[in-house]
């Protein structure tokens, strides 16, 4: 079974915040600490320099998936503490959660871990933790066509391509 992980900052709305969500209906652990989180890890980062691919699979499987949950306005600055694990960047996709609808990147916690789940070939899994939010089966459909791509490349670089394909850019790193 993968574990997903919840580092929470509280700087966001509560009765938005889809990681407490998470937590609540025991699909992700909360973490309080920084310290705590597994050193092994995935972290997601929007700002890693390492792009997220099926091969980080066995890392999932080993040490589990974490997001830090955290408000946007606020994020370049939270990334800078160093948490432990294994940093990696979501590729582009769309938001389809009501705060950031349709936003390239703007993923709320729950959408980034089911993205990472998704790419990762936890199909089942990333649909569980969507079906707890009206919104859910509209990210997957939004990103239908990456996400299976995503799920399909062999290499970083293919990820990489696959974004500017889709979406016309790639984040600097």
């Amino acid at each position: 079974m993968v574990k997903l992980y919840v580092y929470h900052m509280h700087q966001d709305d509560p009765k938005k915040c889809t990681a407490s969500k998470l937590v609540r209906f025991n699909l992700a652990k909360l973490i309080t600490s920084p310290k705590l989180l597994p050193n092994s890890s995935i972290i997601l980062n929007p700002y890693a320099k390492d792009v997220l691919t099926p091969m980080d699979k066995s890392l999932i499987e080993h040490g589990g998936l974490t997001a830090v949950d955290c408000s946007w306005k606020k994020a370049a600055e939270v990334f800078k503490i160093r948490f432990r694990g294994v940093k990696r960047r979501l590729p582009s996709l769309l938001a389809a959660n009501p705060v950031n609808y349709c936003k390239l990147g703007m993923l709320s916690s729950a959408e980034a871990l089911a993205a990472a789940l998704y790419i990762t070939g936890y199909e089942k899994l990333a649909t569980k933790v969507l079906s707890i939010f009206k919104w859910g089966e509209t990210f997957l459909a939004l990103n239908e066509e990456p996400l299976r791509d995503y799920n399909r490349a062999r290499s970083s670089d293919r990820v990489l391509e696959l974004e500017e394909e889709y979406f016309g850019w790639v984040r600097p790193s």
